[in-house]
């Protein structure tokens, strides 16, 4: 950890945080055991500035969909960057991923781009207001960092009151929540905009429900698919789920890292960007559109997501063997949906044993977060072999109780 500590130490004189996202800073990760800096990919592994070599199943934060240093990809990027980056007018590479986009997801007939999530959910957010000529958000999930958003969570410093005052929440899985807010003011709201699926399935016909409830009350539905999207299903959670909304955001998985996002909608809607001033200087940067052009075709030939899936769940059914075999399974569950499984703990056992998991996790080179990331490169045999007998070495060291997991509990349960 020496280069790493050293790196850290002088990153933060110059940067906030030592990072430019907050999800990948100390905050989140563990002193003295995470590493604080990468310095290269290939496939699923990853180098710290040290030279230990982990297996990344944090995947950048899910938008490695592929690999790292993927040759086709790469060589659909070096191939446009001989031929320029950014130009002073339009390219036809905005077209041919435009048309792609409107030929595979269902709610797609027109198309803008942006470079990150946030620029789209924002772009969805103006779009709606306009078309419906309401000021009002009703949000379900995590949507970025612009202040419609932001202003109603726990990191809303900075944003002005009567910007907070413009947005409301409801509860995923609970139409009532939802019904609730529109029926005390029924003209009002621009949209519902919402993360199809995250940790949970929907229920009881959920995200139908949704639809009906935004019709009846004159509001758009937006979906943000930034992290669905070409990882539940090549054609995005809404065609999984069979629900097709008004607007879509996608992002992340869409070019294998690269910075790119995309608005999607009904052209009587996205017509109104005509009008709308959503403008960006880099979204026709042309080797982020290279990129995803080659990432969703490679998706549709190798048949990619379903290849993740059969692997998620494969690893899902032997962690849950290696609980029981342990004896664990009063301490530890998995849970969460099969591209994004996670491990829990049951019902009365405390948190921090998670904590001690995640952290004999990544002292075995399993470099994670919260939640099981995976990408293509993960579901070659041998990679898979790798990865579970390393989480059965960090169960057993995490169910010794020479470890002192206990103690360390207790020790630390203040903290929970």
């Amino acid at each position: 950890m020496k280069k790493n500590k050293k790196l850290f130490k002088e990153a933060l004189k110059y940067i906030p945080l030592a990072s430019q996202t907050f999800s990948k800073s100390h905050k989140v990760h563990f002193k003295d055991i995470s590493p604080y800096f990468l310095k290269r990919g290939d496939g699923c592994y990853v180098w710290d500035e040290d030279n230990n070599k982990y297996i990344d199943l944090i995947c950048a934060l899910l938008p490695i969909i592929i690999g790292y240093n993927n040759k086709r990809i790469n060589y659909a990027i070096i191939k446009q960057l001989k031929k320029g980056i950014s130009f002073s007018l339009p390219t036809k590479i905005e077209t041919e991923l435009s048309k792609l986009l409107c030929k595979i997801i269902p709610s797609a007939e027109m198309v803008r781009f942006g470079k990150n999530g946030s620029d789209v959910t924002a772009a969805a957010i103006r779009l709606s207001r306009a078309y419906t000529k309401r000021d009002k958000i009703i949000f379900c999930g995590y949507h970025g960092w612009h202040d419609w958003y932001i202003g109603k969570t726990s990191m809303s410093i900075g944003v002005p009151n009567k910007i907070k005052s413009l947005t409301k929440s409801f509860k995923y899985n609970d139409i009532n929540s939802l019904e609730k807010i529109l029926k005390k003011e029924p003209n009002n709201f621009a949209a519902v905009i919402m993360e199809p699926v995250y940790n949970i399935e929907p229920k009881d016909k959920f995200l139908e429900k949704v639809k009906k409830i935004t019709k009846k009350y004159g509001c758009l539905l937006v979906f943000d698919e930034i992290v669905t999207g070409f990882r539940v299903h090549l054609k995005g959670a809404q065609h999984y789920y069979g629900v097709t909304p008004d607007i879509s955001c996608f992002g992340k998985a869409m070019a294998n890292g690269m910075p790119i996002s995309a608005i999607v909608g009904k052209k009587k809607i996205m017509k109104n960007f005509d009008k709308i001033f959503f403008s960006t200087t880099f979204g026709g940067e042309t080797l982020s559109l290279a990129a995803a052009l080659t990432t969703i075709k490679y998706l549709q030939k190798e048949d990619v997501i379903n290849k993740i899936k059969k692997f998620s769940n494969k690893l899902i059914r032997d962690i849950k063997k290696i609980i029981y075999k342990l004896n664990l399974n009063k301490t530890f569950v998995i849970e969460g949906v099969w591209w994004r499984p996670a491990f829990g703990v049951c019902k009365g056992v405390n948190k921090l044993y998670l904590e001690v998991l995640r952290k004999n996790l990544i002292k075995n080179k399993l470099l994670i977060g919260n939640s099981f990331n995976f990408c293509y490169a993960h579901t070659n045999i041998n990679i898979y072999k790798q990865i579970i007998t390393r989480i059965e070495t960090s169960l057993r060291q995490t169910s010794n109780t020479k470890l002192g997991i206990n103690n360390y509990v207790k020790k630390n349960s203040v903290r929970s």
